[in-house]
């Protein structure tokens, strides 16, 4: 198949974390803006002599033999599990069936594996997309030429929504919608909810399909422009948002024509992540033969009426899950501190909580990472002895403080903030939730820079358990976490042997 030729072309990306051999510091995840970090005392945290027993997965990519589609009663279809499933069970995995890099990484993720990396190539005809090399280049030639002939013919490449209604379009012209065996319902079949559109979306709908019939023009099957905008619809309602190969940013998205049939629920049995191109619905926890399949479209860290209203605007369903009807947890999210404050004082210092945050967020935009710390630290004061450390407004800022701490090497800071901020929400994720996961591992690697190696250690082993429940084994971040496991435990060792000695290592290495 013949494909344009690659330009040498160097971009901007990240360098990909290196195994630590001696005293060694991972900042790579440390302060990348992960989800508020969990941290435990460390008698929470004895240190495992086994790792957790998951289920075993026969499934492979064209066997959907762990999930049927079923009618879900009012949520429309749904899916459920055809068998007993296990905790880290992989349900099923799914290519994309189409997929775009985010307008603002085009040239920082390769557009065909969406890996971020430095020295990419681009493709020497549109000048746009970007490859690691000519395989992937090849590989994603297919959905990639009528793309090119397109961005040249109009000198520029349009935003991710329409240049993705075009390849979805270009591929159903193609493969009538259905490209797998496995794939149990044709992308142009999928809810659109076009009648459900707010004013403001339908202005936007109609800016979409004007550059979208401009950009489409190039060799193209002519379409109308409700079928255009059935897919923009589709899009708006089904798009997963993809992360790069460590799972530390979103640089994409994509429709996935399976993962779109697994309803919503706050509190899921499943969680989603992408893995070596593909997604797996992941089991969180064991599914009973018969039992729904469930995965959360929104943060849970958020009250059951901001939940339903955020499903409500971007999802067009009313959430009535248990979490949801029962208000759980929401006790525990505006809790106020054990002395007991007068309401009054309550709603002033919330009231002062989020006018910090705003402010917070645009220094932090700003880059004022000084003017942060002090504006969490102002905040922070306002709210002991009236705000609980599982009120919504302090995690928050903890969150903040804590990853900014940290990009500032105020480790031990950091870490004391995280240790503030954890045990709030240890109370309120669910045990296997993969968000909660990966704040451990933030938390974990503060407390290994701070000199905390016992603490580290412990939290890192937490996190690898977590981890391999909802990322898997063979996932790229799952692996740099064993990494840092047998590191710090490698440390932990000379730190018993040696306290002294340890501590001079440690320094001699952060000052490397």
């Amino acid at each position: 198949m013949a494909t344009a030729a690659l330009d040498q072309n160097t971009t901007g990306g990240t360098n990909p974390n290196k195994g630590p051999t001696s005293i060694t510091t991972p900042t790579d995840y440390v302060y990348l803006n992960y989800p508020p970090p969990c941290f435990p005392s460390p008698s929470h945290f004895p240190l495992p002599t086994t790792l957790p027993t998951l289920g075993r997965c026969t499934m492979t990519v064209g066997n959907m033999e762990s999930a049927e589609l079923f009618d879900a009663g009012k949520k429309g279809r749904g899916l459920r599990a055809t068998k007993e499933l296990n905790i880290g069970e992989v349900v099923f995995a799914e290519p994309s069936f189409s997929a775009v890099v985010f307008d603002s990484l085009a040239t920082q993720v390769c557009h065909n594996c969406f890996r971020q990396q430095a020295n990419l190539h681009r493709c020497a005809q549109c000048k746009f997309a970007h490859y690691c090399d000519r395989t992937c280049q090849t590989a994603c030639w297919d959905e990639h030429k009528q793309e090119c002939g397109a961005i040249r013919k109009i000198g520029k490449a349009p935003s991710e929504n329409v240049r993705l209604a075009a390849r979805v379009l270009w591929r159903i012209h193609k493969s009538t919608g259905i490209v797998t065996d496995s794939q149990l319902i044709s992308v142009d079949q999928l809810q659109d909810h076009m009648a459900d559109l707010s004013e403001g979306d339908q202005k936007q709908l109609k800016v979409n399909v004007r550059n979208f019939l401009e950009y489409w023009s190039y060799g193209s099957k002519q379409c109308s422009a409700d079928e255009i905008s059935h897919i923009f619809g589709i899009i708006k309602c089904n798009g997963f948002t993809l992360s790069d190969q460590r799972g530390l940013q979103a640089v994409g998205v994509g429709l996935f024509p399976n993962l779109c049939l697994v309803n919503h629920n706050c509190w899921p049995n499943c969680t989603v992540i992408l893995n070596h191109g593909k997604i797996e619905l992941r089991a969180m926890q064991k599914i009973a033969e018969g039992e729904e399949l469930t995965v959360s479209y929104v943060d849970f860290l958020n009250l059951s009426a901001n939940r339903q209203k955020k499903l409500k605007e971007h999802f067009y369903f009313e959430c009535t899950c248990e979490h949801c009807s029962k208000h759980i947890n929401d006790d525990l999210m505006m809790a106020t501190a054990d002395s007991k404050p007068s309401a009054d004082t309550v709603k002033e210092v919330t009231a002062f909580s989020e006018e910090c945050l705003e402010k917070i967020e645009i220094s932090r935009i700003e880059r004022d990472y000084r003017k942060v710390v002090k504006l969490c630290q102002e905040c922070l004061e306002k709210q002991e002895n009236v705000l609980a450390d599982t009120h919504l407004s302090k995690l928050r800022v903890l969150s903040v403080s804590s990853e900014v701490l940290s990009y500032l090497q105020c480790f031990p800071e950091a870490a004391d903030h995280a240790h503030r901020m954890v045990e709030g929400y240890m109370k309120l994720y669910h045990p296997n939730n993969a968000q909660l996961g990966m704040a451990i591992m933030r938390a974990g690697i503060t407390h290994w820079h701070a000199g905390q190696i016992e603490v580290g250690h412990g939290m890192i082993c937490k996190a690898y358990g977590i981890l391999m429940v909802t990322h898997g084994p063979n996932h790229a971040i799952t692996r740099d976490l064993e990494t840092m496991r047998r590191q710090t435990e490698a440390e932990l060792k000379m730190f018993k042997q040696d306290e002294r000695g340890y501590h001079a290592m440690r320094e001699a290495a952060l000052k490397k």
